[in-house]
Formats: C-alpha cells, structure tokens, sequence
C-alpha cells in the first residue's frame, strides 16, 4: 500500500511517466507550482551550500541536451563523490545527467547504471551516451521499488528528485540497501516539507507528477532510510528557498546514509 494511503500506485506511475515523456521529448521542466525549489540549474557546486548544482567543471565536454537537462533538485555528485573504479547506481536517471558525470568520476574501470521507468527518457539517454561515446553507463528500465539491479552489487547509489514521486518509498530503501554492497553508501538529493501536507494535495495528480505531492516531512523521510537498515543517516544540507505557505514548507535536502558492514 502506498505511504500515503490515498493515491493508487498504477495511476500515480501513469502521471509521472507522461509528465517526464513529455519533459524528454520537449526538454520541459518536471516541476509543478514550486518551480523554483524543485528544479536544478546550472550553478557553481558548493557542498557547504543547501542551494548546490553543478560546476562548469562537471558540465564541460558533455553535450549540449545533457548538460542543460536537469530536472532535479540539487547535485548528488557533489556530496556523493563517485572514485575511481566504483560502480555507481542512479535511481530515476532521467535523461542521464548524474549518470555522465559519475561515469567520467569512475573512470573506465568502474560502471554506471541508470534505472528509470519512462522509455522516452531512456531513450534520450541511450542516445546521448552513444553521441557521446560513454562506454561505462548503461540504461535500465525498472521501478524503483524493485530494481533490475544484482544484489550486493553497487558501490554507491545516487538519485535526484525522484525518490518523492514514489508512494512506497520503504519498498524503494529497501531495494536500495539491497543492492548496495556491505558499506556502500546512499546519497539522495530529494523534496522534503516541514510538516504535513493537506489531503487534497496529497491526491493532486499533478502535484505528484510535479515533485510535491509525494514529499515527506524530513523526520518522517530520515526515519524510513532507518527503517529500511541504513545506518549513519545524515542530513547534509537544505535548500534555502522553501515554500512555507500551503505546500508544507517544501525544501530540497540533501541525505547520505551507509549499508551496515
């Protein structure tokens, strides 16, 4: 059943899919109403700062489409520093931003996996990759809450405004830390509010399509990554330009937590 207990897993998959199709056959923007929190820009990386997107140093060389196609609510990358070697799992890869830029991190010897449900995104994905001849990233279609991905197997999972679209965001800790390997680690750029928002946005289809709807109070979000079997769950930074009026107080946050050893 979903967290909220309000919104029918099927039907709130089907909004999402046709809002992100459109997104990566238009280059629009996911977001609803909160604009301005909800999605990424072009910006120098500051970890310190609970505003972070991307540096030019992390955007240079990759195509045009990729580089200005950012649908989410910060940058993972920068908290989450992908080495060397690593293998490194992207939860809703979009149109492969955060993929591209850890697969130039971990080099040729480590692998990237993009997991996304729409195929106009996976799409657009795989064809980027090819133009641009990334031979360490891979695109697969899969939900969340239950990822075509081996267990024990990743190294480090990213995911960027996508988590909240969910609504069985313990079935998507779960998967998380079951894929993870024996100290790996979890690193989330994901909406978050201060409170409880209202009933009738919560079964406000476009409103989850849009990154809000689906958004947890923080405790309540940090308490689920717990839950799951994270351990050392941190919050590392919030956005500051939150909406405190009826959407809650929605704020992007920034998370990372462990798999146990």
């Amino acid at each position: 059943m979903s967290d909220l207990n309000l919104m029918d897993t099927d039907t709130v998959r089907a909004a999402v899919r046709e809002r992100y199709a459109t997104a990566a056959t238009t280059s629009g923007s996911c977001c609803g109403p909160s604009a301005s929190s909800c999605c990424g820009e072009a910006a120098p990386a500051d970890p310190t700062s609970g505003t972070v997107y991307y540096s030019s140093e992390e955007l240079t060389g990759l195509a045009e489409e990729v580089a200005t196609f950012s649908l989410g609510c910060g940058n993972p990358i920068a908290f989450a520093q992908p080495q060397p070697g690593e293998t490194v799992l992207d939860l809703g890869s979009g149109g492969g931003l955060d993929c591209f830029i850890a697969a130039r991190a971990v080099g040729s010897t480590g692998h990237v996996i993009g997991v996304d449900m729409t195929p106009a995104m996976l799409t657009r994905a795989r064809d980027a990759a090819a133009r641009m001849a990334v031979v360490n990233a891979e695109f697969r279609q899969g939900f969340i809450e239950n990822l075509p991905v081996e267990t024990d197997s990743v190294d480090l999972i990213i995911s960027n405004c996508v988590i909240n679209l969910s609504t069985d965001k313990d079935a998507v800790f779960r998967e998380a830390l079951r894929v993870l390997k024996p100290g790996g680690r979890l690193v989330v750029s994901d909406m978050v509010t201060t409170g409880n928002l209202p009933a009738d946005v919560k079964r406000d289809l476009e409103l989850w399509a849009g990154c809000i709807a689906g958004a947890l109070p923080e405790s309540e979000y940090l308490a689920k990554m717990a839950a799951a079997g994270f351990e050392r769950v941190e919050a590392l930074a919030r956005s500051s330009d939150s909406d405190d009026g009826e959407l809650g107080g929605l704020y992007s946050l920034k998370v990372r937590a462990f798999k146990p050893q």
